[in-house]
């Protein structure tokens, strides 16, 4: 058994002994190894500040609560970062690792901000419904996808109070006069800690109603004019951290395996949260693994994004210059748990590598229609490239969801893919391999479809069927390529006279000229509607490109 101090004081305060496989941390007592499914993954666990191997109580199985948003406001870049990296690792578990995932999230929609900014003209109810629902969209519109399950905290109320009770009766929080219930910190000892390390005893509180001045609100008394539930203690309502540990104890019980949210909730949010479950659950680990995201910072601040900075942008705002696959692939290029710069050139760095696989796409595409004519390729140092790459993501994937080890894995095997699929003017008889190259373009759609960039969506082209668009354009590009060739077709013309005379050089024939020229004019006039013609030599190939969005006017939200 462990024989840290602390754990052999603390762990019969909740009649559980700590088995074999636990691991001792420097702050709050042990961490306990779970029992059960092995994922293959080993991912950075905030409660030991280490790598942990992955392990699921359940087999394939994995329970997973997210502190969702509180809904007074749009929700902007800082929130969309956090949500995309988590719906990332999620789908690499699942798509990848083959675990299903049950993912519920809370929608806190009562609080203080949404009371004060409620004040202005509308009710606390309606204003959280309203930014709960844009949330919900923007969340689609970047797509994320949705948990299992959304809860609110005011539809819960009632088991709130049902667990406040019992924290009380297991001696871990007390009522004041003047109706709060705080969770009492010192009840626990030094177990409280496990992420900030603040296990030492301060000293008496010069607040009168608390016994310690850390003690938190897991019940709030009524003020007038505030929305109120009834309780044992007289109306008010749910303290912050109380709902959570309150609405994922509903769903998943008195074990979970992961628990997600932004670095900035570790202290004093899921700190409190884990303390307040533990104490109801009388268990000595309730969260198995807890992860966090790095925040989300304009370049040159060191400031996070926040709308209490007021240094925010909107995700409306943002998608109206990116797509939701230029910010994936932004998301995608740092690992989930670090800081991250956002800036016009980091969003371009993104759009940029967005692009390389989409021109590769379109390319392999191509030359498997045989419209890209190309020297014969080595098909054996393909296959070699695309085994070697399978093996080098999986690695990074099973390594802490390292996406960018992942991707630059990837866009290395897209740099060979290009260098084989070379055009040439002609090439006549060359030994084609389309198998290898259909082999490779399947993984990288397969690859980043499960990351969730789909290197087919026709975002630029919104109002039409994909299919419909993509045969139009095709019909068109054919029609426009035998045009041109009958344009460039050799001409021999007549022999210069006179003695000493070169010999004549086959030339576009002038009166075939105005052809070329509206070849390449409708070349230029559909760029800009988001088609891109490629003339290569003697053929062309087409790619569907994002168009710019139009701005908006000025008077519009």
């Amino acid at each position: 058994p462990c024989k840290c101090s602390k754990c052999m004081i603390l762990c019969p305060l909740y009649r559980h002994s700590v088995n074999s496989s636990s691991t001792c941390t420097h702050a709050g007592g042990s961490w306990i190894r779970p029992v059960g499914f092995d994922t293959g993954v080993k991912t950075y666990n905030s409660l030991t500040r280490r790598k942990e191997p992955l392990i699921l109580t359940r087999d394939r199985v994995a329970t997973w609560y997210s502190c969702g948003p509180t809904v007074y406001d749009h929700a902007h870049l800082g929130h969309a970062c956090s949500y995309v990296r988590f719906d990332i690792l999620q789908r690499i578990l699942s798509r990848v690792f083959g675990v299903s995932v049950v993912h519920a999230l809370v929608i806190t929609d009562i609080d203080d901000k949404i009371i004060k900014r409620s004040q202005e003209n509308m009710s606390p109810t309606i204003l959280a419904r309203i930014y709960e629902e844009e949330f919900k969209k923007d969340m689609l519109s970047l797509k994320v996808l949705p948990p299992t399950v959304y809860l609110r905290v005011t539809e819960n109320v009632p088991q709130i109070v049902a667990f406040i009770e019992r924290i009380v009766a297991n001696g871990h929080a007390y009522p004041t006069q003047k109706g709060d219930v705080y969770f009492d910190i010192r009840s626990i000892g030094q177990r409280y800690g496990k992420f900030s390390g603040s296990v030492s005893l301060p000293s008496e509180s010069a607040d009168s109603d608390k016994r310690d001045s850390r003690d938190f609100a897991l019940w709030k008394a009524a003020k007038p004019g505030e929305p109120s539930w009834d309780s044992p203690w007289g109306g008010g309502r749910p303290g912050w951290h109380i709902e959570c540990s309150t609405i994922a104890s509903s769903v998943f019980g008195s074990q979970l395996d992961i628990h997600s949210g932004g670095v900035d909730l570790a202290f004093p949010h899921h700190e409190n949260e884990v303390a307040q479950s533990e104490a109801y659950h009388r268990c000595p680990q309730w969260g198995n693994y807890f992860l966090h995201s790095g925040h989300l910072h304009l370049k040159g601040s060191a400031e996070k994004m926040s709308k209490s900075l007021k240094n925010f942008i909107t995700i409306k705002e943002f998608l109206r210059s990116y797509s939701a696959h230029e910010f994936r692939m932004f998301c995608l290029l740092t690992k989930y748990r670090s800081a991250i710069d956002f800036s016009e050139g980091s969003m371009l760095a993104a759009r940029s590598q967005l692009g390389a696989l989409v021109t590769f796409d379109q390319g392999a595409q191509a030359y498997l229609r045989g419209q890209l004519p190309c020297p014969p390729l080595d098909p054996d140092r393909l296959w070699d490239k695309l085994a070697e790459v399978k093996g080098q993501v999986l690695d990074a994937l099973a390594d802490d969801f390292d996406t960018p080890r992942a991707v630059h894995a990837v866009m290395d095997l897209v740099s060979h893919g290009n260098r084989q699929l070379q055009p040439v003017a002609e090439a006549d008889g060359a030994a084609r391999s389309p198998a290898v190259v259909g082999a490779v373009l399947a993984y990288v759609r397969e690859l980043f479809g499960l990351l969730g960039v789909d290197l087919l969506d026709r975002q630029g082209l919104s109002g039409s069927s994909p299919v419909v668009v993509d045969t139009v354009v095709e019909q068109l590009c054919q029609f426009r390529s035998r045009v041109r060739s009958f344009a460039l077709a050799p001409w021999e013309a007549p022999p210069p006279q006179g003695p000493g005379s070169a010999s004549a050089r086959p030339r576009t024939r002038p009166d075939r000229l105005p052809l070329l020229e509206a070849c390449d004019a409708l070349r230029k006039d559909l760029a800009p509607a988001g088609v891109l013609i490629k003339d290569r030599g003697a053929t062309s190939t087409w790619e569907l490109t994002r168009r710019a969005a139009p701005e908006k006017d000025q008077d519009q939200d």
